[in-house]
């Protein structure tokens, strides 16, 4: 019996290390990922034809959402005891293949399901290829987890696009919206 429990609790160690905490993977399998990264795809993308804010959520555009998937990922997320989720999401730029943003934020999680609460993008980084974002992105997102926001980064205009004097994070619309000053 012991010959056989062994690989067993082996291949389980081995297999858990594979991740580490500040990857999707760790929290979520592939299908619960999916899920999530369709639903904070929802909050950060256009809206679906014909959607609106109010109306994104809907059934009937969750189709336009989950073919999207393709074009995101999560390159960092960390599941905290309490609940707080933050992430770096690398995300398109318009129709430029050779750029990315990223997105990094925090949220929790509506209990039982894998719907984000009191979402929030704290910064967007600017258009960068791929590996900028990677390496501007995840120091924002570790000092964003260390030291709960990033306020004295938004100066730094080669690593946070937004917020801006022109754009602020609007928490209850769950968008970005103008602070009214005009360019």
């Amino acid at each position: 019996m012991k010959k056989i429990l062994a690989p067993i609790f082996i291949s389980l160690i081995i297999f858990s290390a594979c991740h580490s905490k500040d990857e999707a993977e760790y929290y979520f399998s592939d299908s619960d990922r999916d899920t999530l990264l369709t639903n904070v795809i929802t909050l950060v993308s256009e809206n679906a034809v014909y959607a609106n804010l109010d109306t994104r959520f809907q059934k009937k555009f969750r189709a336009e959402y989950v073919s999207r998937l393709p074009l995101f990922h999560f390159v960092k997320l960390t599941k905290l005891e309490n609940g707080d989720c933050f992430f770096l999401l690398s995300r398109p730029v318009a129709n430029l293949k050779s750029l990315r943003r990223g997105v990094v934020g925090k949220f929790t999680l509506k209990e039982g399901s894998l719907q984000p609460e009191n979402f929030e993008e704290v910064v967007n980084t600017p258009h960068f290829s791929e590996e900028l974002v990677k390496e501007r992105g995840t120091f924002l997102f570790r000092e964003l987890m260390k030291k709960g926001d990033l306020n004295e980064y938004l100066s730094m205009r080669h690593y946070v696009e937004w917020p801006d004097k022109y754009l602020k994070y609007d928490k209850e619309k769950k968008t970005w919206v103008s602070t009214g000053i005009s360019r």
